[in-house]
């Protein structure tokens, strides 16, 4: 698994809260927010919050060791009707020439979203960042020709995220639409957001944001006696540009909520995965292990190995400074039955994915003959050419 940090960024209260400490930013600054239905937001209009923002990003990742950084679908609050986004004095004063004030505040976010990515990869180049933002980013009444065949809250119009130029311009790692409505709605249908998405937004990876509960709870319309789950997996299956799902809330799943989990243990995701490669931050692969032995212990049978040999020039770039290409943090070790063929990318046959450099043998009877192999794998699951070893077992 990976730990990655989820923040609202521009969320600076929300309505259940009734009281805010003197050193919050909002007691110390309230010129820097304004009220909208019980919330106060940080103003994307004011450039001393965009600093504050990334500043508290990059505090994130410089202090904590997580693999990545998200940020949740809250950009200018969702519209409520009888309220005013309160930014007339910040677009008097910072609106940069926009004439057409929905423009200058989706480049006030724009702006942000690129800062945030430039602060991140100066701490931390390894880091990713993701973005979830809401499922439907234009209506096609809005914007024929761009827009989904939906009728819904805008992203584009109403929140004013340009997810698209994100994507494009790759300020963002990973995206995450959030698709939490049902195949069959009749403003915002999964098969047609789904699609639409899968056509749009290919140029960084693509996952898509799953409600566990509202997949349960409604029938496939194409086979009544069966709960949404098992579409929507074909569907992303059948989608090139998607590389899997990102399941809200993981409660549902350990609750078992309409047997959700306990398919993803038996059959979905029964098997370990590496994590979704990002060449573009990184697409070179470390060395393979070296030195695998079979050695008997106290302990029982164990199959031993050492990490990758460093080449020279590694450790020539290491004494003047650090070199996060060339760490390997994981090994996978894949067993194959002597008529077997080598197939690395046959999940089934990986038996663990660990930090260790061994693992205990389930030896029997030493009549059985298998094949273990030993990968690498460096920060951005990039994976070594295999190392291979004869064992009886």
């Amino acid at each position: 698994m990976e730990l990655h940090a989820w923040i609202n960024p521009y969320r600076a209260k929300t309505k259940g809260t009734t009281a805010l400490s003197p050193r919050h930013i909002a007691m110390r600054h309230p010129e820097r927010v304004f009220s909208y239905d019980g919330l106060y937001i940080l103003n994307p209009g004011n450039p001393l919050n965009r600093e504050y923002i990334c500043r508290i990003a990059s505090d994130i990742v410089k202090r904590y060791d997580v693999d990545g950084l998200h940020i949740d679908d809250y950009f200018y609050p969702y519209h409520v009707a009888g309220q005013m986004i309160d930014d007339e004095k910040e677009y008097r004063q910072y609106g940069r020439g926009f004439k057409d004030r929905g423009d200058w505040r989706r480049d006030n976010v724009n702006r942000l979203i690129r800062q945030m990515h430039d602060s991140i990869r100066s701490v931390k180049p390894w880091i990713k960042f993701g973005v979830s933002p809401f499922g439907i980013y234009r209506n096609k009444q809005s914007a024929p020709g761009v827009g989904s065949d939906t009728r819904g809250t805008q992203g584009y119009d109403d929140l004013y995220a340009d997810v698209l130029l994100w994507v494009k311009n790759g300020w963002v790692d990973y995206c995450v639409p959030q698709l939490y409505w049902q195949i069959g709605h009749p403003t915002a249908d999964y098969k047609t957001l789904i699609s639409w998405w899968n056509r749009n937004a290919s140029n960084r990876p693509l996952f898509i944001g799953e409600d566990v509960e509202r997949t349960v709870k409604f029938a496939d319309p194409a086979n009544p006696k069966s709960n949404q789950m098992s579409a929507k997996f074909a569907l992303r299956d059948r989608m090139e540009n998607i590389e899997g799902a990102v399941l809200w809330y993981s409660k549902a799943v350990v609750d078992n909520v309409g047997g959700y989990g306990q398919m993803l243990r038996t059959y979905y995701w029964r098997y370990p995965a590496l994590q979704p490669r990002m060449p573009f931050i990184d697409h070179s692969r470390p060395r393979k292990p070296r030195a695998l032995a079979l050695v008997w212990t106290s302990d029982g049978y164990f199959l031993f190995w050492s990490e990758p040999k460093i080449p020279w020039w590694a450790f020539w770039l290491r004494s003047r400074k650090a070199n996060w290409r060339d760490e390997v943090t994981k090994y996978v070790v894949y067993c194959f039955a002597d008529d077997e063929e080598i197939n690395l990318d046959d999940a089934s046959k990986i038996i663990t994915i660990t930090r260790d450099t061994k693992i205990r043998l389930p030896y029997t009877n030493g009549k059985k003959h298998y094949t273990y192999v030993v990968t690498a794998l460096d920060r951005l699951s990039n994976e070594s050419k295999g190392r291979r070893k004869r064992v009886e077992l």
